[in-house]
């Protein structure tokens, strides 16, 4: 299948932090797009990591060289509309091959207002961010100074102590899965992924999805059996409402899993801080390995803060449970003397391997003990 009409080309232009220019055409929406740049190693699904709420307010290079080939489809969406700030890829393709396809990339992309350029040489973009670091970019496919695009870049802001889990959450509560299913469990969403709740309710939980910002006392008036901290945006250190939230969580002994972000403010409820990583973790083939089985798994992750490890090693509250083996962060914890877990990487994994999605029974498990 292929688009109606062949999108006009234009030039548009990548400016990073440290003022490196690379030139490139305009994919998407004309316009300017700024955030942080960090890049994406997964071979496939690139729609549900642009629906991925902890996306937001960055701009993803895919390092895979073809992108739009297989269009795009309604039911890989991890949330209602892309959450990326701007796209950068190598080889990009208005016509897409797959018969279930609802549309191309192309289509998308402008009716989400998404900006992009594409052709330009994304191995040396990505070596150059792997080496220097995670920092702001800005994408332009309008006609403006440079000059004028470097003072924009100047007003993007920096990711470390920035709160961007309001922002994607919830707005109002919501319910998935069957209401009489066994267990009840109430979702804190600081920017959950549909897949997250999918294994959820097919394990027979019934979900109410709550906004970041809800009190422990309204969720707890649910009555659930358990709680559940989604994935997100944003530096965790600046969202205080979840931590405290966490700590009233944790005193009642219910079962609470943790997804990513969720890991992280887990962590410090319980006094372990965490840090800005030098360009993060993002792709399908990360491997982390289980202290508790000595199983080792790949798993998909997609995260640009950790929780620091020698504060975990050195907690009477905590104990480690997984590590990365790429780097040796902290992949895991559980707390001592309560039903809580978490993990810094997406058991869910939509997209990449379905290793890790044992953690949603041993999270079941809780509710039976």
């Amino acid at each position: 299948m292929s688009t109606e009409k062949s999108h006009e080309k234009r030039k548009a232009i990548l400016l990073l932090e440290d003022g490196l220019k690379f030139e490139g055409i305009a994919i998407g929406k004309i316009g300017i797009a700024g955030g942080e740049i960090c890049f994406n190693t997964g071979m496939t699904g690139y729609q549900e990591i642009y629906t991925d709420p902890s996306y937001y307010g960055q701009i993803v290079v895919n390092t895979t060289s073809h992108i739009g080939n297989y269009g795009v489809e309604d039911d890989e969406q991890e949330s209602d509309s892309p959450k990326i700030r701007g796209l950068v890829v190598n080889t990009f393709s208005e016509d897409f091959s797959r018969k279930t396809g609802d549309g191309s990339l192309q289509e998308y992309l402008e009716k989400s207002n998404i900006v992009g350029i594409s052709e330009l040489d994304t191995r040396l973009l990505v070596r150059h961010i792997r080496d220097q670091g995670a920092m702001n970019a800005i994408i332009c496919s309008e006609d403006i100074d440079i000059s004028d695009l470097k003072k924009s870049l100047d007003e993007v802001p920096n990711m470390d102590g920035l709160e961007l889990a309001s922002f994607v959450s919830t707005k109002e509560p919501y319910f998935m899965g069957d209401e009489n299913a066994p267990y009840k469990v109430a979702v804190l969403d600081i920017g959950v992924k549909k897949s997250i709740l999918k294994n959820l309710a097919e394990r027979g939980c019934y979900l109410k999805v709550f906004n970041a910002k809800t009190s422990f006392e309204e969720m707890e008036s649910w009555e659930p059996d358990g709680y559940f901290l989604s994935n997100g945006p944003g530096d965790p250190s600046a969202m205080d409402y979840a931590i405290e939230t966490t700590k009233k969580i944790m005193e009642t002994d219910k079962p609470l899993f943790g997804i990513c972000l969720g890991h992280q403010v887990i962590s410090l409820a319980c006094g372990i801080p965490t840090f800005k990583m030098h360009n993060g973790h993002r792709g399908l083939n990360h491997p982390v390995k289980n202290l508790i089985s000595g199983r080792s798994e790949v798993t998909s992750q997609n995260h640009g803060f950790a929780v620091k490890r020698e504060e975990v090693e050195n907690s009477d509250v905590v104990e480690l449970t997984h590590i990365n083996l790429n780097d040796n962060t902290v992949a895991g914890i559980r707390v001592k003397g309560k039903k809580t877990f978490s993990v810094q990487h997406h058991p869910e994994a939509s997209p990449g391997p379905h290793d890790s999605r044992y953690l949603f029974d041993e999270f079941i498990k809780l509710f039976k003990s």
